[in-house]
């Protein structure tokens, strides 16, 4: 055993059960001082005069308490011209991180900064203001999606070191798996990636805890010293496929949901160098800032402040049916416009099965054959069909389905007026999910390579063949599946929008749209990023990355470009003139040896409101 073990182990002991593991959560000990800066330096949410500073400091003696230290920003990286400084203090009420907004700073500077403790320094990282005023380029690096048992942040590091104004983490800095869950067995088998704690975080100390051996990364760590970061939140810093009151991995022997979503939003607020609002960090996420006269900056929250539930096809595509007049003499058969006629006691409403033996669906409408019938009663060859028709014209279209909340969308409408006001160049949406109409694509069973895919996955590949031919939205958890609600911020667009420029997550892959309304008048364009590590379409099909992109560009008009096979990042670069995306990619996520690949570039003239 190393001597720098027996340190580490040597301290344990002393911090005791009143600090110990929880509060190095994850940092590794190797020597006895009597303050620790555990996780790095971070900064975000720049303005042009003032920017928010983030570290976490613990007592080295083991016992809770109050502490406090100081900060200081200088131009220089030996600090000896120094334009702001002052004092912070932390406890174990905000798990010792210490945020301060960082004032009296110039526009458009690049600043050093750092926090001391007597003679105990901690990293020094760099940050930058946003400008005033014109000015001839802006670039950004957007990210999202980091699952640390997924792999290395090679993403991370490469953004690291790229000249970059500012970087948008769009989501999913975290993921709330337990031990295994969603993990490369290669990452926590060989790589040491496993997750602390080792079950599903629920409570405060676990999302704390969370945070904290993700922020134990180098690479992470190298991001935030080299760059500001704006940041929103995605549905794994809560749970997968979260709504406002509830969420697919979350169920009642997990507890109160609201109760885990409080918890949820406390530790982000401590662990992320965010702005938070004087009301304190249950207040609404979204936000906005000006890069000088060239964008206004526009962050939503499209995944926990108003969002209904995600439709679901496994649970709210309705199957074709036939209505019954129950008539004294016996049920009949009658047809949709009848049925208007008749009083709805009257009526009831049956599943249709098709027998399938002949090799041609045809409907089984004998009420007596069919009304106690159920998906796993049905006779050999018959089966149950999709209504699509009925679906599209009815649930997707719901006009009361919310993605924002009402409130959201007129603050939204309200920044994007005073946005074309001041003549800002461009207005970006930072926001979590697609907003571009992505249909499902129309793929034969050699296409899918359903032999080579994983069982588990086969059932959902031939429902999604199914349904392809139908027109249906490929993933109804993102704008597709709350299509009034699109329609509505596309209207403001237009009226407000003068090169709208939409930024997303969440999906892992890269994505390039043409936006229109249902009219087909350009709205805006939209860049989704790909993930840090998060593995993308290419886990669940085998099809050739080629092959599917094809397909997808086929089956969605507004599709422009996409990658469905690899990681990194986007890198934007806004100027009066055009916006110009580039994606680069890493070539592994499993060894700390990698290479990088830049995409082609999509470039948007300013005035034209699509990629050509």
């Amino acid at each position: 055993m190393t001597g720098s073990h027996l340190n580490r182990r040597q301290l344990l002991k002393g911090f005791g059960a009143s600090l110990g593991a929880l509060a190095l959560r994850g940092f590794e000990v190797y020597a006895d001082e009597p303050f620790y800066f555990t996780h790095g330096i971070a900064s975000g949410d720049p303005l042009a005069d003032r920017v928010i500073l983030w570290t976490r400091l613990i007592p080295g003696n083991g016992q809770h308490a109050e502490i406090d230290c100081q900060w200081q920003v200088a131009k220089d990286a030996e600090f000896k011209q120094l334009v702001s400084s002052g004092s912070a203090s932390t406890s174990a009420a905000r798990d010792y991180t210490i945020k301060v907004d960082a004032g009296g700073l110039a526009p458009g500077s690049q600043y050093y900064y750092r926090f001391l403790r007597d003679s105990i320094s901690s990293p020094v990282g760099t940050t930058r203001t946003l400008p005033e005023g014109d000015i001839s380029e802006f670039r950004l690096g957007v990210c999202s999606c980091s699952n640390y048992p997924q792999g290395y942040f090679n993403t991370y590091r490469h953004m690291a070191n790229t000249d970059l104004d500012l970087v948008l983490h769009l989501g999913d800095y975290i993921y709330e798996y337990a031990e295994g869950v969603y993990a490369n067995p290669v990452a926590t088998g060989e790589l040491g990636r496993q997750v602390e704690p080792g079950t599903e975080i629920l409570s405060i100390e676990d999302y704390r805890m969370r945070y904290g051996l993700y922020r134990t990364d180098a690479d992470l760590q190298a991001v935030h010293a080299r760059h500001p970061f704006v940041t929103v939140w995605d549905d794994h810093e809560f749970a997968n496929d979260c709504w406002t009151e509830g969420a697919e991995n979350h169920n009642e022997g997990e507890g109160d949901f609201a109760a885990r979503a409080r918890a949820a939003r406390q530790a982000y607020h401590e662990w992320m160098p965010i702005r938070t609002a004087e009301a304190g960090d249950q207040a609404p996420i979204y936000r906005s800032f000006k890069i000088g006269n060239l964008a206004d900056l526009m962050m939503l929250d499209t995944r926990i402040h108003g969002r209904d539930r995600p439709l679901n096809y496994a649970v709210d595509l309705p199957m074709r049916s036939a209505l019954y007049y129950m008539h004294a003499s016996g049920p009949r058969l009658v047809t949709e416009q009848q049925g208007a006629l008749i009083a709805a006691d009257q009526l009831q409403r049956v599943n249709l099965p098709f027998d399938f033996s002949s090799g041609k669906p045809v409907a089984i409408t004998d009420y007596r054959q069919i009304q106690n019938l159920s998906p796993e009663t049905l006779p050999e060859g018959w089966y149950y069909l999709p209504d699509a028709e009925r679906f599209k014209t009815q649930a997707l279209i719901d006009p009361d389905r919310q993605m924002l909340g009402a409130d959201q969308e007129q603050w939204l409408g309200a920044e994007l007026q005073a946005s074309k006001q001041r003549a800002a160049t461009w207005q970006i949406l930072g926001q979590q999910v697609l907003m571009g109409k992505l249909e499902l694509p129309t793929l034969t069973d050699e296409e899918l390579r359903l032999e080579e895919t994983k069982p588990e996955y086969r059932p959902i590949l031939k429902m999604m063949q199914t349904l392809a031919g139908d027109n249906l939205p490929f993933n109804l958890d993102a704008w597709d599946g709350y299509w009034a609600c699109r329609e509505r911020v596309f209207d403001a667009l237009l009226e407000h929008g003068v090169n709208p420029l939409v930024l997303a997550g969440d999906t892992h892959n890269a994505w390039a749209f043409n936006l229109a309304n249902d009219q087909a008048q350009p709205v805006a364009v939209e860049l989704g990023t790909p993930g840090v590590n998060s593995p993308g379409l290419e886990t669940y099909l085998a099809t050739e990355p080629d092959v599917l992109a094809r397909a997808m560009q086929d089956a969605s008009l507004e599709l422009y470009a996409v990658d469905t096979a690899q990681r990194g990042w986007s890198e934007v670069v806004l100027t009066p003139e055009s916006a110009t995306n580039q994606w680069h990619f890493v070539s592994t996520v499993l060894d700390r040896d990698f290479t990088v690949t830049s995409a082609d570039k999509q470039i948007c003239m300013a005035g034209d409101k699509k990629f050509s």
